[in-house]
């Protein structure tokens, strides 16, 4: 009971964080670049300044976690989100502006995802694959909540006011929730090798290993794909010749799709042999793909394979969160599983970053999208490849462990 509780209060903190940080930036860029008067590119340069920073702080928040100071990370990264919110309503420059960013930067690494995996995993060793789930589900539902909600506070007292609501958030629930809720932090996990009187590994000694390697090629592969379309989608589905209630309604629906396919793989997950869910759950996103490449050249059935193709992305990038935010602890190493995904948040920030980029790039007027998506689809199957070749390596090593 004590651990639904502990999940439960977490999904809450993942909900207010995801809603009342990352999805706040697109409500407010309008209203700051006219009070500020500056351009959308310097407005968006403060998110990204935040995703950069995000990155380059997950080795070392990491790090902390997994020697026991998750409470001191989560409870002084809400403190930390409610103040730069409190800043944010006062801003005056662009200067001001991207400061505030840098510092939401830093609270977005102690607070979201990332941070939360490794809690529960170190907490619940067992089940943390279920906790995971259920956070995710949970966390996946900020944007219903909070876009309606923040674009009211806007409306209703203008950005400022709104920032100033959006803090009490982080200050009135997150960090007394955190406080309360990650005391008396497990110690670090112990492994066989300690159980055993044997000398366990640190997490340095797994960087340069085969699993690590594959699973870091699979969770940043996917990374840059599941990124790259968002910002593209509303061009691509135009392309497809779609009217504008389709090119509105399709990009809408997929939250939906995403937490409903968390909501399958919690209630049937156990139904199916874990690592074949694994293997069968990124394969979704490539299938997608092709369904969209191929759509062009159907003819009157091209709505049909969109629609398709958006029920597999939005199912399989649903799903995928949890098969990254769970692959390290799984075939690599459970015990240092913060420190090793924290390795990985520099090249995750720059995937997210990049692969938007890269999208446009490979547009023309000639191929439209196709060369884009072509791309995406080869880099969607490496990762695919590389998750099963990591799979294997840890099956071997499990089955010499175990003789």
């Amino acid at each position: 009971m004590r651990s639904k509780h502990t999940v439960g209060w977490l999904s809450l903190g993942q909900l207010i964080s995801w809603g009342s940080i990352f999805y706040t930036f697109a409500l407010i860029m309008l209203p700051i670049e006219r009070e500020l008067n500056i351009s959308r590119a310097q407005s968006s340069v403060a998110f990204s300044l935040a995703l950069l920073v995000e990155g380059l702080l997950a080795y070392p928040v990491g790090r902390l976690i997994d020697r026991g100071y998750e409470r001191v990370v989560m409870s002084g990264g809400s403190l930390l989100a409610g103040v730069c919110l409190v800043l944010h309503s006062q801003v005056t420059g662009i200067v001001g502006f991207y400061a505030v960013w840098a510092g939401l930067g830093v609270a977005m690494a102690a607070v979201l995802y990332s941070p939360a995996f490794a809690v529960v995993t170190r907490r619940f060793p067992v089940d943390f694959r279920r906790a995971i789930i259920t956070m995710t589900f949970l966390g996946g539902l900020a944007s219903t909540v909070f876009l309606p909600l923040t674009a009211w506070l806007i409306s209703g007292w203008g950005w400022r006011s709104a920032m100033l609501c959006l803090a009490c958030f982080h200050l009135m629930v997150c960090f007394p929730l955190h406080t309360v809720v990650l005391r008396e932090a497990p110690k670090p996990l112990r492994t066989k090798e300690k159980m055993d009187g044997k000398k366990g590994k640190g997490f340095a000694e797994f960087i340069w290993k085969a699993p690590f390697l594959l699973i870091a090629c699979f969770v940043v592969l996917m990374m840059a794909v599941t990124a790259a379309l968002p910002a593209h989608m509303v061009s691509l589905l135009r392309e497809n010749g779609l009217n504008e209630t389709w090119v509105i309604a399709i990009p809408a629906s997929i939250g939906v799709i995403q937490v409903l396919g968390r909501l399958l793989l919690y209630f049937f997950e156990h139904h199916f042999d874990l690592d074949t869910a694994n293997r069968v759950i990124p394969l979704l996103i490539p299938t997608g793909l092709c369904l969209l490449l191929i759509a062009p050249l159907l003819g009157d059935k091209h709505l049909w394979a969109v629609l398709f193709f958006i029920l597999l992305f939005g199912l399989g990038n649903g799903m995928i969160t949890i098969v990254k935010g769970t692959a390290i602890a799984q075939y690599v190493s459970q015990e240092n599983v913060a420190s090793l995904n924290g390795v990985l948040g520099l090249p995750i920030a720059l995937a997210r970053a990049s692969a938007p980029l890269m999208l446009g790039l490979l547009w023309s007027p000639a191929t439209g999208y196709s060369t884009g998506i072509s791309v995406l689809i080869a880099l969607s199957v490496v990762g695919v490849v590389a998750l099963a070749c990591a799979q294997k390596i840890a099956s071997r090593r499990n089955c010499h462990t175990d003789v």
